[in-house]
């Protein structure tokens, strides 16, 4: 956990993955919570509290390398 680094509730989670043009549906980080493949995440009681390191962490395994063509996808 870095100095600039604090704790999120999913409701903010998610507004952070939005504002970073990372568009999701309001349950879609407890569903993933519930199936797997989210961000990673912590529980106090019944609350689920998502740092932004991880979440920026999770962003950089979910998306490709730039591309300039969709044939790039099989190189």
């Amino acid at each position: 956990m870095t100095n600039d680094d604090h704790f999120l509730s999913r409701p903010q989670a998610t507004k952070y993955l939005n504002d970073r043009g990372i568009q999701l549906g309001e349950n879609f980080l407890g569903q993933a919570a519930s199936r797997g493949g989210g961000p990673l995440y912590r529980r106090l009681g019944k609350q689920a509290l998502y740092l932004r390191s991880d979440l920026d962490a999770w962003i950089d395994t979910k998306i490709s390398r730039p591309l300039r063509s969709t044939s790039d996808l099989s190189a």
